[in-house]
This record gives structure tokens, sequence and C-alpha cells, in this order.
């Protein structure tokens, strides 16, 4: 059986890339809902019903397991759907907590992610238990989402948004960036030119992954097998990898996900000559 990642688009690539990584014994889909991104900027019922139909799709697949990569679908859809299934589901979330932990001398945190995200209760939640201090802020960044899919990480257009979102902020003051949507991972090389460089960055990739294993773990669901990949696109099925090589970073390739050699080229969106890409974290 597959383990399966879903998410609204790219960003729940760096989480399967860690997946792959530490599960090389594994079998996975990633599916990608490309036809909806972004979430973040939808209602939450037009987010909830995305996720019910992937979720719809994913259980035809033989999976065992389902990685929401999508901060924006967990906060929305994960707790309800874990009642309609018998699998284990994985969400994501800010890792506020950890930001928290990370920073003995009690400076601020900033956690940037989806409107959705930052207005829903399951980050008021977390924030209400771990920020007993409140040193938490929650800052919106819709726009990094659309960058991101349209494989623009780093153009003056970007800089200038993130400085202009960032502008009310006196970063002295902080000592933790959390990245609070998986796209916002792609953007680390921009941010590094824009903040100081004791401000550091923190995402959930690790933890979700930790999760998954332990919850595979206690199931006795962990798998030795050739590890292969498949990778779906709003539903369409693309091509499958077989024994795809992790000991290079992996890019990615929207137009069908074709692989070259051991790693995988990205052309955009909709294009096969941008060869342009990103390095996942």
């Amino acid at each position: 059986m597959k383990i399966a990642f879903f998410d609204s688009g790219i960003g729940g690539l760096s989480v399967l890339h860690h997946a792959m990584k530490v599960l090389p014994h594994e079998q996975f889909i990633f599916f990608a809902d490309e036809d909806n991104v972004p979430y973040g900027t939808k209602t939450t019922e037009q987010v909830f019903q995305y996720v019910s139909d992937a979720f719809s799709f994913l259980m035809t697949k033989d999976v065992k397991a389902i990685v929401v990569a999508c901060n924006t679908a967990t906060s929305v859809a994960v707790r309800e759907l874990r009642h309609q299934y018998k699998i284990p589901i994985i969400g994501m979330e800010p890792a506020a907590k950890k930001a928290l932990d990370m920073d003995t001398e009690r400076n601020r945190v900033l956690v940037i992610a989806t409107p959705i995200t930052v207005r829903g209760h399951k980050i008021k939640e977390l924030i209400e238990k771990y920020d007993t201090e409140s040193l938490v802020d929650l800052l919106a960044m819709p726009d990094l989402v659309e960058f991101a899919e349209h494989m623009d990480f780093s153009s003056p257009a970007v800089e200038d948004y993130i400085r202009r979102q960032f502008a009310p902020y006196d970063f002295s003051k902080y000592a933790n960036l959390v990245l609070g949507c998986t796209h916002f991972n792609y953007f680390k090389e921009t941010l590094r030119r824009i903040l100081p460089d004791h401000v550091r960055f923190v995402d959930g990739n690790e933890g979700t992954i930790r999760e998954l294993i332990r919850q595979l773990d206690y199931r006795k669901g962990l798998e030795y097998l050739p590890q292969t990949v498949e990778y779906y696109y709003s539903g369409r099925p693309s091509q499958s990898l077989t024994n795809c090589s992790v000991s290079t970073p992996i890019w990615t390739s929207w137009n069908g996900f074709i692989p070259s050699s051991d790693i995988l080229q990205y052309g955009g969106p909709r294009s096969a000559t941008n060869k342009t890409g990103a390095v996942f974290p």
C-alpha cells in the first residue's frame, strides 16, 4: 500500500521530498490540486469540498495513509475527515510551538501563512495553548502562493512584495520566522536576503513526517519495497518514477513530472520551456 501526499500545488513536494529521504522503502503518491490553487484565498466551504474530492480520489489508489501537506487544507478539513476515514491522516500546522521552544531568550515569533490559516481556529488554539507570553504575530501573505505556482521565487516583484509586507515589523525583536505554508519554503533564499542573519526559518515538514512514521509504526504499516512515486495533477495521472534518487535535491516538472536521470526538472505551471526552478529545502 502507498502513502499519499496532497496539496493544492507544488508546496507539498517539499514535504514529500523529506519523506522520500527518511522512508526509502515506501511507495508514494503525490496529488496536486492545481485546478483550484490557491486555497488560502477561497472560502472555507470551497476548500473543504476540494479536500473532500481529493480524498475520494486518493482512496481509490490503495493508500494506507494521507499526508495533507497543506496548512490551509489542514486547518479547514482534517478534523472532520478523520471521522470519515479509518486510515491515518496527518496534517500540517504552522510550527509556532517549535519556534517558541527554540528560543530561550523569549524573542518574538512571526508566523507567515495564508489568510484562511491566519484566521482559522486551529492556529488560534495553538497560540492560546503555547504562546503564554503573547510573543507570536500572524501575517497573511497570499501572493507568495501565486508567485510559487508561477515558479517566481526571487524576482524584483517577489522581493518588493515581501519587503512591503514586512515593513511594519522590527525584526531586531524577532528570532524565528515560521513558514506556515508549504509553498513558502521555496522563498528561503529571497527571505534570507531581506531578513537579518539572526532570524531563523522554521517549518513543519520534519515534525509532520515524524508523526507519519509514528502512526505507521504503531499500526505496523511500514514497508520494505522499492521506492516508487506516482504524481497526479488535478486528478490526471502522469508518469510513475521508479527508484527515484533523493541523493540530489529534487526539482519538479509540472509538465507530467518528467524525470531527467536522477532528478526531476520543473518547467513551470503551464510552460514546457521555462526551466527555472527552486531547490527543495
